[in-house]
C-alpha cells in the first residue's frame, strides 16, 4: 500500500499539484486509503502510513504552494521509509533487486532534475508517566541507526518541512530545534476538560466529545463550501459549521469519533459552533483539543494546527536533549523541576500544575542567569579599589550651612552613604532615585565638592542639551555658594556637541590638564578626543537613557572612579533588584517643606475650552503653563494633535493676547535655548512643547501642565511631565486631554489622576507596560526576558539569594561550566554586557 501511495504521489507532482491524479482527486484517494486499507495493515505499517496521511490531510483545500510542499514532503517520508525497511532485510544480489533499491533512494524533482533529500520520521515520543526514569542523553531520529538528532543543526532535520515551511519558521526566527524550544507558546487554551453536549452553553468556549452522525457539504459557487456537521453523545447533539473545508465530509465520514472546541453561539435558536477546531479520537495523544492546548505566534500562511504539530514534534524528539546547567544544589534549594521537563511541560502540560512549576524553572532560570551576571560584576568592580575622598565631619556641616535650605531627611540619609562609599577605598557604585523635585542634584553637587576637595575631577552626564545646560548653571551657582569666600569655587564647564570651535578646544584643554575640576555634559564627554587629568567621580543623570555601552565609555575615562547614578524614574524594587542588581541604591522618597501635591484631573474632549479658560486665568496672576503634545508635526496615519499645528492654533485663535513659545527637539540647539530663556525669564507666558520637557525643565514659577494626547504616553512620561510644575509653595495643576474614544477609562489615566506617589506609579506601570517598554533592553542592559516576570518579587529575591550563595562559594564559576556557557549564551543572544 505504501508503494501505491508513492505512485500516486509521484503522479500528482507529474500533473502539476492539480489535484487531478485519480479520478475525485488526490484527497479522495488519500481518504479511501484511510477508511479501506489502512485498517487492513499491520501496526507499524499503519503508524508510517498514518503519518502520510496526516500530513496530507487538507490537500485538496489547500494552495498550491501549499500542495507542493506537502506532497514533495510526502515522498521524502515514503522514500525514507521505504530504505529504511530494505536496509533491515539481506539485501539482494540481483540486478532487479538493485534497480528497487536505487530507485526507492530518491526522488527526482520535475523542476530541477535533482534528487530530493531524504527525511528521517520523527516517531511521537509519549510523555512518561509520573515517577518515571529521565529520558536518556541522546536521541534518534526515527530510531534510524547513525543519525542523531542535534539541538543547533537546522530545523529541517524534522520531518515534514518544506521549503515554504522553512521560510515561514525563518520568519519567527526559528532555525534550529533549539529555537523552536525556546519559542514558547503566549498562551495556552484549557480544552482538558469536556462538556457533555447537553449541558454546552452559548456564549462560552467550551470543548465536547462526540460522534458525527450527519455531514454534508453545501456549495456556493466555485470558491465557497461550507461543511455542517451534527454531533451527539448520549446527553444531546450540537450542529458545527465550517467554510471552505469540504474533505471535512470524507475525514468524518471514515472517522467520525471527534473532539470540538471553540465558542458555542445561537443560530435560529439552535446551539451550534461555527468553525470549531477539530481533532479526531485515536489511540494516539490529542493535540489540538482536550488537553491543555499551547497557542503559538504565526506568521503569514503558517496555520496554528501546523505549527502545534511540528512544535509537538520537535518538543518529543529534543527537549530531552536540553543539558541541565543549573546545580543540583541550587535545583533543589529553590524546588526546581528538570530543564528538559520544564521545557516539554511549558509547551503542552499534563496539567496546569504542571504548566505553573515548569514556568517557574524556566522563569528562575532567566533570573538566575542575570543576578550571577550583576552580582559578578559588582564583585569585580570593586575588588580593585577606587579613589578615597577625605571630607571631615566639620566640613560636611559647614557645607550644609551654607545651603539656601534644609536637606530633608531623606537627603540627609543618601548623603550620609554616599559620602561613606567615597571614604571607603573601594570604588562606589551607588544609584540615588527620587521622584521629581525630591533633590538628588543637591546630594550630587556634594558629593563633587568631595571629590574636588581631594584634589579629584567630577563629570555630570546628562541625556539632553536642555538638560546638560540646566544642571551647569544649578551645579556652578550652587558651588560657588557652598564655598563661599574661603575657597576657591572648582572650575566648571560645559562640554555639548553645541559647544564648538574656541569654546571647545579650551575646555578639552582644560579637562586634560586638570585646570578645569568639574565637567557637565551630554554624550560628547565619551567622544575620542576628550580626556581627564584625574577622573574620581562619575555622575550619570537619568541613566536609562543611556544605552550600556555609553556608561561604560564614561567610566573608562577614569581608573576606577567612583559611580553615581541619579534618576527621577521611581523603580520598582523588583527592577533594583535586576536591572541595577549591580548598584547600591539610596531613596529619597521626601519632597522639600512646602510643596503642594499637584492636582490632577482628567478633562473630556468638550471641555477642552474649559482647561484653556483654566491657563488663562493663571497667567493672568502671573503663573506660566505648559501644553504638551505626542508629535513635532502633523501625521495622516495618527490622529494625536501636532506641536507646530497646534502652536499656531493656539496663538491666533486661543491665546491671542498672550506670549507662547514652541519647542521641540527637531529645533537647532541655540534656538532651543533661546526658547527656554525665554520661558524661564517669563517673556513667554506658555510653552507648546513635545516631550523633549521631560526632563530638565525647572520654572518654579510654572503652575499648569496640559497634556494632549495624554493615552499615547506611559506612566512615568505623565509622571515626568507633570513635574515640570509643582516646584514651587504655589498650588499646580496637570490637566490631561485627548480627542481618542475611551481615553477616559485608560487604566494609565485613571492610576495619575489618582496618585500622586512616582513609586506606586511606577509599579502600576510596570505591571501593565512591561520592563521592555519602560526602560527598553538595550538601555537597561538585560536580556529579553521570555516567561520570567518583573514583578514576581518572591522568585527574583530567591535567585538573587541562591546567586549570591554561589558566588560564595564559586567566584568564577569555574566548577560549573555548563552555567558559565549557559550565560554566555545568553546575553551574546540577547544583549551586551557592560
Amino acid at each position: 500500500m505504501l508503494d501505491m501511495t508513492r505512485k500516486i504521489l509521484l503522479l500528482e507532482q507529474t500533473e502539476g499539484f492539480g489535484d487531478k491524479a485519480v479520478v475525485g482527486g488526490l484527497q479522495e484517494f488519500l481518504d479511501q486509503v484511510r477508511r479501506r486499507s489502512l485498517p487492513q495493515l499491520r501496526p507499524e505499517e499503519q503508524l508510517r502510513l498514518g503519518g502520510i496521511l496526516e500530513l496530507l490531510d487538507g490537500y485538496g483545500s489547500a494552495a498550491a504552494g501549499e500542495r507542493k510542499a506537502m506532497l514533495e514532503t510526502g515522498l521524502q517520508l515514503i522514500v525514507d521509509m521505504q530504505a529504511h525497511s530494505a536496509a533491515s532485510i539481506a539485501p539482494s544480489t540481483s540486478p532487479a533487486s538493485q534497480r528497487r533499491a536505487r530507485s526507492a533512494r530518491s526522488v527526482v524533482s520535475p523542476e530541477t532534475g535533482a534528487a530530493a533529500q531524504s527525511v528521517p520520521k520523527v516517531r511521537p515520543v509519549r510523555r512518561p508517566a509520573a515517577g518515571a526514569s529521565p529520558a536518556p542523553p541522546a536521541a534518534r531520529l526515527g530510531g534510524r541507526a547513525g543519525i542523531a538528532a542535534d539541538l543547533d543543526g537546522p530545523i529541517e532535520q524534522l520531518p515534514g518541512i518544506g521549503a515554504t515551511l522553512l521560510d515561514r519558521l525563518h520568519k519567527l526566527d526559528i532555525r534550529t530545534p533549539r529555537d523552536a524550544l525556546l519559542a514558547y507558546p503566549q498562551r495556552h487554551l484549557d480544552r482538558s476538560s469536556f462538556t457533555p453536549i447537553g449541558n454546552l452553553q452559548p456564549g462560552q468556549l467550551e470543548t465536547a466529545m462526540g460522534t458525527v452522525v450527519q455531514v454534508h457539504t453545501q456549495r456556493r459557487g466555485p470558491r465557497m463550501a461550507t461543511t455542517t456537521a451534527v454531533v451527539a453523545d448520549d446527553s444531546g447533539q450540537i450542529m458545527a459549521t465550517w467554510f471552505n473545508q469540504p474533505y471535512l465530509q470524507r475525514t468524518f465520514a471514515s472517522q467520525p469519533r471527534v473532539v470540538l472546541s471553540g465558542k458555542v453561539d445561537l443560530f435560529r435558536l439552535q446551539r451550534q459552533f461555527s468553525s470549531p477546531d477539530w481533532e479526531l479520537v485515536t489511540d494516539d495523544d490529542l493535540l489540538h483539543t482536550g488537553r491543555i492546548v499551547p497557542v503559538y505566534r504565526l506568521t503569514e500562511g503558517l496555520r496554528p494546527k501546523a505549527l502545534r504539530t511540528l512544535m509537538k514534534r520537535c518538543v518529543d524528539t529534543f527537549a530531552q536533549l536540553l543539558p541541565e546547567f543549573l546545580p543540583e544544589e541550587v535545583r533543589r534549594a529553590a524546588n526546581l523541576m528538570s530543564l528538559a521537563e520544564a521545557t516539554a511541560q511549558y509547551h503542552f502540560p499534563d496539567t496546569w500544575d504542571t504548566r505553573l512549576a515548569a514556568e517557574r524553572r524556566l522563569a528562575f532560570d532567566e533570573l538566575f542567569l542575570i543576578q550571577l551576571t550583576v552580582l559578578q560584576r559588582r564583585r569585580e568592580w570593586q575588588r580593585e579599589p577606587g579613589p578615597r575622598f577625605e571630607l571631615e565631619d566639620t566640613r560636611v556641616r559647614e557645607l550644609l550651612n551654607r545651603l539656601p535650605f534644609a536637606l530633608t531627611e531623606a537627603q540627609r540619609h543618601a548623603l550620609d552613604e554616599v559620602l561613606a562609599d567615597v571614604r571607603s577605598g573601594r570604588p562606589m557604585n551607588r544609584l540615588i532615585e527620587g521622584d521629581v523635585g525630591s533633590g538628588k542634584t543637591v546630594v550630587a553637587a556634594l558629593a563633587m565638592q568631595a571629590a574636588v576637595s581631594n584634589g579629584w575631577q567630577a563629570v555630570l552626564m546628562a541625556p539632553t542639551e536642555i538638560l546638560a545646560e540646566q544642571h551647569y548653571h544649578s551645579i556652578t551657582d550652587l558651588l560657588d555658594r557652598l564655598n563661599g569666600d574661603a575657597f576657591h569655587a572648582p572650575v566648571v564647564r560645559l562640554l555639548t556637541g553645541a559647544v564648538k570651535g574656541r569654546a571647545r578646544t579650551d575646555t578639552l584643554r582644560a579637562l586634560k590638564d586638570g585646570s578645569a575640576s568639574i565637567a557637565v555634559g551630554t554624550q560628547a564627554l565619551i567622544q575620542q578626543g576628550v580626556e581627564l587629568d584625574r577622573l574620581g567621580l562619575a555622575v550619570v543623570d537619568e541613566q536609562h537613557r543611556f544605552g550600556v555601552d555609553q556608561r561604560k565609555g564614561l567610566r573608562q575615562k577614569g581608573f576606577n572612579p567612583h559611580v553615581l547614578v541619579l534618576t527621577a524614574t521611581p523603580i520598582p524594587r523588583t527592577l533594583g533588584l535586576t536591572i541595577y542588581g549591580d548598584l547600591d541604591i539610596s531613596v529619597i522618597d521626601e519632597m522639600p517643606p512646602g510643596r503642594l501635591p499637584v492636582k490632577t484631573r482628567w478633562f473630556n474632549p468638550e471641555e477642552r475650552g474649559r482647561a484653556y479658560d483654566f491657563i488663562r486665568r493663571q497667567v493672568e496672576q502671573g503663573r506660566q503653563a505648559f501644553i504638551i503634545y505626542p508629535l513635532v508635526d502633523e501625521s495622516e496615519r495618527m490622529e494625536a494633535r501636532a506641536a507646530t499645528a497646534e502652536y499656531e492654533r493656539l496663538r491666533q485663535r486661543v491665546f491671542p493676547t498672550l506670549q507662547l513659545g514652541l519647542l521641540h527637539g527637531r529645533m537647532k540647539s541655540r534656538e532651543k535655548e533661546e526658547v527656554m530663556a525665554a520661558f524661564a525669564a517669563n517673556r513667554t507666558q506658555v510653552l507648546v512643547s513635545t516631550s523633549v520637557v521631560e526632563v530638565g525643565i525647572d520654572v518654579p514659577n510654572a503652575t499648569v501642565v496640559a497634556i494632549e494626547g495624554a493615552e499615547r504616553f506611559g506612566l512615568s512620561q505623565l509622571h515626568q511631565f507633570r513635574g515640570r510644575v509643582g516646584r514651587s509653595s504655589e498650588q499646580s495643576y496637570c490637566i490631561l486631554l485627548s480627542d481618542a474614544p475611551g481615553a477616559a477609562t485608560n487604566p494609565r489615566l485613571k492610576a495619575i489622576e489618582e496618585t500622586q506617589s512616582g513609586f506606586r506609579l511606577a509599579q502600576v506601570d510596570l505591571e501593565l507596560r512591561g520592563y521592555g517598554d519602560l526602560f527598553g533592553t538595550r538601555q537597561s542592559g538585560l536580556p529579553n526576558l521570555r516567561v520570567a516576570k518583573l514583578t514576581d518579587t518572591e522568585l527574583i529575591e530567591t535567585s538573587r539569594r541562591l546567586a549570591n550563595a554561589l558566588l560564595d562559594s564559586d567566584p568564577t564559576l569555574a566548577e560549573q561550566p555548563g552555567l558559565r556557557a549557559r550565560m554566555e549564551q545568553l546575553w551574546h543572544q540577547d544583549s551586551e554586557l557592560s
